[in-house]
């Protein structure tokens, strides 16, 4: 009997597993677009060689297409599936944001409390409140802004040992004052969301937040490593082959950048996200809002969360990454469109690369007369009138009819025009700054293998502040 019921059980966890993998599997868009995807995705781990991608594509505000590229694991050789978990690094700083909100919204804290109400042996705690935290504004040291594990970091710790250690530092700058990305500060908060609750912070996420959610496969990877069926991460040295990653120890991701899941859940949570369904409406504001420096300049990050512009479409985005795994998510909340992109080797731009390269053809962008398109077309016209000597003066401001002096005109002219007219000419970033927005290009040519990069600030007004052509190695 007792062999039976162990069989029994055998077979329907190993059916259960199969029912999962299968409902992480979701292909509803056209054969098209379909390929598309899947054509810029294997584009990116080719040029970088990084070894997998798992993608999870979202469209009005549904999950329409999953899909996993290259190797999971390359010895033995092990396909990556969209049923695998990958590290998220730190995307899960914006779980211990929600999770602080939920506090608030409980009456159990304020994100304007000081953090001397709770850890008031940290340098300037009375100075530093849990919104400056989540914001980056803090002016506390970031324990880890290295792309690779030193060697303290191979053995285990405790958050109260980065606290200690890098909470007790000499601030970077006065709180408030500038915007500084720092690993503590979700540790500190992290601590703070375990002293208000009672209980461990993924106890916590995982009862308010994933559960709720149907986020079902949520793995803290700061306990544990990833399991035998998940991705594998790596790491490579310079140009040579990949290796396995070494594992950060015990205690060095706490809050801010511990979770690891398949692409499809973090695709549940932007569904939420967009949605506004988990947290209540002042909480969501409050998530999305960028923080304002003391000085009235805007940080472009609000909790957890960068607040970005592309083509005048929202964006809600955050990377991550942590030893062999690089990852990116990108939330077009007006557009009830997301793009999740996960991969396992670190320092390695493929994650944001195959987020770029997907951006467009999730929200239809390439199309004729589209803001991108409009974009390349100029700034491809204003090129080649390089090349020939000559531009449209009053598509700049006087600053920048100024750059485009008589020197100037002579450089262009003569380092552009050999590499004959560009064969592609596309655009590969765009964000908001200084008032302007920022866009570069990439441009190749037929008869060259020269690439170069141009970079363009266009003012509000539509006048170009800046356009700049930079070689590319």
């Amino acid at each position: 009997m007792r062999r039976a019921l162990i069989l029994l059980a055998a077979i329907l966890y190993c059916t259960g597993i199969v029912f999962a993998q299968a409902s992480l599997d979701v292909d509803t868009i056209s054969p098209d677009l379909k390929a598309k995807i899947d054509a810029a995705a294997d584009q990116v781990l080719q040029k970088t060689g990084v070894p997998s991608a798992s993608v999870a594509i979202v469209q009005n505000g549904t999950i329409v297409y999953t899909q996993a590229y290259g190797k999971a694991k390359l010895d033995p050789p092990v396909d990556a599936t969209p049923a695998m978990r990958y590290s998220i690094g730190s995307i899960s700083k914006q779980f211990t944001a929600a999770a602080v909100l939920l506090l608030q919204q409980e009456g159990k804290l304020s994100i304007n409390d000081p953090v001397s109400k709770y850890l008031p042996d940290l340098t300037r705690a009375n100075e530093v409140t849990i919104r400056m935290l989540l914001s980056h504004t803090s002016g506390y040291q970031d324990y880890w802004p290295e792309d690779y594990v030193m060697p303290p970091m191979l053995k285990a710790t405790e958050a109260q040992h980065i606290l200690n250690v890098w909470g007790k530092k000499p601030l970077d700058f006065d709180p408030g004052t500038k915007w500084q990305y720092s690993n503590t500060n979700y540790v500190i908060t992290g601590r703070i969301v375990e002293m208000v609750s009672g209980e461990p912070l993924m106890n916590f996420l995982q009862e308010h937040i994933f559960k709720p959610i149907n986020m079902e496969a949520v793995w803290n990877s700061d306990a544990q490593k990833l399991g035998d069926t998940d991705a594998e991460g790596y790491v490579r040295y310079a140009l040579g082959p990949l290796r396995p990653a070494p594992k950060e120890g015990k205690g060095w991701m706490f809050a801010a950048g511990e979770l690891a899941m398949p692409a499809y859940d973090l695709a549940q949570w932007d569904i939420s996200v967009m949605n506004r369904s988990l947290l209540d409406q002042k909480s969501y504001d409050q998530m999305f809002d960028p923080v304002m420096l003391k000085d009235g300049e805007s940080s472009h990050y609000a909790l957890g969360l960068f607040i970005r512009d592309m083509n005048g479409h929202v964006i809600y985005q955050h990377s991550g990454e942590v030893s062999g795994f690089v990852s990116d998510n990108v939330v077009f909340p007006n557009d009830k469109a997301a793009i999740v992109v996960l991969t396992n080797q670190d320092a390695s731009p493929a994650a944001a690369g195959i987020a770029m390269a997907l951006s467009p053809l999730v929200l239809g962008l390439n199309a004729a007369g589209s803001p991108a398109a409009e974009a390349e077309k100029q700034a491809r016209e204003i090129f080649v009138g390089l090349q020939h000597g000559g531009i449209d003066r009053s598509l700049f401001t006087p600053n920048c009819n100024a750059y485009f002096d008589k020197t100037a005109m002579g450089d262009f002219e003569s380092s552009l025009a050999p590499l004959g007219e560009p064969s592609s000419f596309k655009e590969t970033d765009e964000e908001l700054r200084g008032g302007m927005t920022f866009r570069s290009f990439t441009v190749e040519f037929a008869n060259s293998p020269v690439k170069v990069r141009v970079t363009t600030y266009t003012m509000p007004d539509g006048k170009l502040e800046q356009y700049l052509v930079i070689p590319v190695s």
